[in-house]
């Protein structure tokens, strides 16, 4: 009988994860890591089992129904078994609720549960990261009537009383560019603020709840004329008949998350804050959102290189396995250390989070966080395509089979350099932050490696931090280099601050008798800090000049 290959096994994705259990000892206080390893651990049993049931089954789409056998507008949603699996799994398991515990690492932990959850379920944890944002979007306000009406929906440890949240910004006009938002809100005779127009991406529609941006009537145009709101999707069982589902995204990846295009027509609203700036209302929930970004990146490609390494161990080819093969080997290593540079950002940033939120945050930390997490998206993001990318051609034609599940893995990753802005809005973002934050992140970097005592490396990294000073100074005030050179120089600055901490685990894992994050340290520095581009603006205009 020929040959037949096995399929990629999943190692235990908690129990076998040296990076994330190394992260943990370092930094979980003990008398809650018994607490935090029991979630985590049943979350990578969970993981498990989705894995072995794709491998069983069709993976599909949800379906909308819009309307029942009588005529009746129904707009109902037909879910996979991860998304009706998701309030039980995420309320049992505190994978939203951690992350508002009253103490500075509960972001810590809480993203240590969405990384071990975000793959089975099957992008569930977008609708989490909404309803996470709405949730500290609401609580920065001080609205107390609303706060005391949806965080415990939002926060609920009990599956009956969860809710979602969605955040409904995008329109077919705006994108990124909410300034032109059209939807209007207008006051009924009753006093009810009421939403009428569209929005375009919706991707958790099947919740119980949204934060919307509006424009009221009569208010003037741009940006800080929108006020955001709070709104309730259900009226009992039903979806409220204000609501209409025009159809679901048929997107490239994240298939079983359904994404939406909405018309409102009269939705009762409740006005969040004050009836204007209501950009400035949304902003306390990036940083969260953004940080699930990085996480969820990060989980795929901690997904993506244990599989390949998985399948290089015991397939065979021109008379030794793959992970025998030199280059093979050095292939599969350098993933694995730029895996470990991401991982160190996105957790550093969610640590940094939750220090900041519960005022335990060192002087230049709130500083820091304005400027990492923008970072951290940003690069978390491409980096993940890159890998996942990287891992399908471990595989050879076998990566690009969909009945193997290895392609699910590359498609749903290009969703995250696109959602929460893409890599030149973050950059951008991440360029109005550097006054204060490029300060705090020397300061950082001089305490994270000087705690691991590797001279040579702190010298590596303060050079690359020079010449990013050194690009800010030869600009100067020209506005457009700046910005053309903004994806170099946020590329740089997030490499700078990952090779910290890694250097920082490295020191740590060192004196308990671990060598590896060392390795991964060394090798991230091999392949380089500086991604700056002195690009010449006429031959910029010359390339773009068909």
């Amino acid at each position: 009988m020929s040959f037949l290959q096995d399929a990629p096994r999943l190692h235990h994705p908690y129990r076998d994860d040296r990076v994330l259990r190394g992260l943990l000892d370092r930094v979980v206080p003990a008398d809650r890591r018994a607490e935090l390893d029991r979630d985590l651990d049943a979350l990578a049993d969970y993981a498990l089992m989705a894995w072995q049931r794709v491998g069983q089954s069709t993976r599909r789409k949800p379906v909308l129904t819009a309307w029942d056998a009588w005529g009746r507008r129904v707009d109902r949603i037909e879910l996979t078994d991860a998304w009706r699996e998701g309030p039980g799994i995420t309320t049992r398991h505190a994978v939203l609720a951690a992350g508002h515990a009253a103490h500075p690492d509960a972001r810590l932990e809480a993203f240590a549960r969405v990384y071990l959850y975000h793959l089975a379920s099957e992008f569930y944890t977008c609708p989490l990261a909404m309803t996470d944002g709405a949730a500290t979007a609401l609580k920065a306000s001080g609205n107390a009537a609303l706060i005391e009406r949806a965080l415990p929906h939002f926060l609920s440890r009990d599956p009956a009383t969860f809710w979602l949240s969605g955040q409904w910004m995008t329109e077919t006009a705006g994108g990124s560019d909410v300034g032109r938002t059209e939807t209007l809100a207008r006051c009924d005779d009753n006093g009810q603020w009421r939403l009428y127009g569209r929005k375009w991406f919706s991707s958790a529609v099947v919740g119980e709840a949204a934060l919307a941006l509006a424009r009221p009537e009569g208010a003037g145009a741009g940006t800080a004329a929108l006020a955001l709101f709070y709104v309730e999707t259900m009226e009992g069982a039903q979806r409220r008949p204000e609501l209409v589902i025009d159809r679901l995204k048929d997107k490239l990846g994240t298939h079983e998350l359904p994404t939406a295009e909405i018309h409102l027509d009269g939705l009762p609203a409740w006005p969040v804050g004050e009836l204007a700036h209501g950009v400035r209302q949304v902003a306390p929930m990036l940083n969260v959102t953004r940080t699930w970004n990085a996480i969820c990146a990060i989980a795929s490609m901690a997904r993506a290189i244990a599989l390949a390494r998985d399948y290089a161990a015991r397939r065979e080819a021109f008379g030794r396995r793959l992970i025998d093969h030199p280059l093979h080997a050095q292939t599969l290593a350098g993933m694995q250390a730029e895996f470990e540079g991401a991982f160190a950002l996105g957790f550093e940033v969610a640590h940094l989070l939750g220090r900041v939120e519960h005022g335990a945050a060192n002087a230049h930390e709130p500083a820091l966080l304005r400027l990492l997490t923008p970072l951290a998206k940003l690069w978390t993001a491409k980096l993940a395509v890159k890998l996942c990318s990287e891992a399908l051609e471990c595989f050879g034609g076998a990566g690009y089979i969909e009945d193997t599940g290895l392609p699910q893995l590359l498609r749903d990753a290009q969703v995250y350099p696109i959602w929460e802005g893409t890599t030149n809005v973050l950059s951008l973002d991440a360029l109005r932050a550097i006054g204060d934050g490029l300060g705090a992140l020397r300061h950082a970097i001089a305490g994270w490696t000087r705690e691991a005592g590797d001279a040579a490396a702190a010298q590596a990294i303060h050079a690359a931090l020079d010449t990013a000073s050194a690009f800010l100074d030869r600009q100067g005030d020209r506005r457009d280099a700046l910005e053309a050179g903004a994806r170099g120089l946020a590329l740089t600055l997030a490499r700078c601050a990952a090779a910290a901490l890694l250097v920082r685990q490295a020191g740590w894992a060192a004196a308990r008798g671990d060598r590896r994050p060392a390795a991964a340290s060394r090798r991230f520095l091999e392949h380089g800090l500086v991604r700056l581009h002195w690009s010449d603006r006429d031959d910029t205009a010359a390339l773009l000049d068909g």
